[in-house]
């Protein structure tokens, strides 16, 4: 079992077939940006590239049982707009914090769950992280074309 980051696969062809909104523009009927979420997986689970979506079957997601973690983790919110800085594409996510957790988590799952939680990432995060009746949060890298959390070159 492990947990190695990476853009999930599938996430790269649903890009090419228009799948994912992460903007505001109304590129499809609804003209809203898809709601994105994070959970959080224990050093038992494996993802990797070849995760393809979220399930509630997933095994090793953090227990949500009395540990102020909510099954299938929380929404997302972008902080950068897609955009593009000479030929990187590029966006962010705020920070994200579960409030007074009790957990331990080892990697984390980015998923559209408007478009049937469909995988786009996975964090690993190099061990084991721990709260403890505090706030478990996922600081991500700067909004920047060359750490953002999510770059296509």
């Amino acid at each position: 079992m492990a947990i190695s980051q990476a853009m999930a696969t599938s996430f790269k062809v649903q890009i090419l077939e228009g799948v994912h909104n992460f903007g505001t523009a109304p590129v499809r009927a609804t003209g809203t940006a898809d709601k994105f979420r994070l959970a959080l997986f224990t050093s038992s689970a494996t993802l990797s590239a070849a995760t393809t979506a979220y399930t509630t079957t997933l095994s090793d997601e953090v227990s949500s049982s009395g540990t102020n973690y909510p099954q299938g983790g929380l929404t997302l919110t972008i902080s950068q707009a897609p955009t593009f800085t000479s030929t990187t594409a590029w966006l962010d996510f705020d920070d994200l914090t579960f409030p007074s957790a009790t957990l331990t988590a080892n990697g984390a799952l980015i998923y559209n769950e408007t478009q049937g939680n469909k995988a786009v990432a996975v964090l690993a995060f190099g061990g084991d992280k721990t709260s403890t009746a505090g706030n478990f949060t996922i600081q991500f890298p700067a909004a920047t074309s060359t750490t953002a959390i999510l770059r296509i070159a």
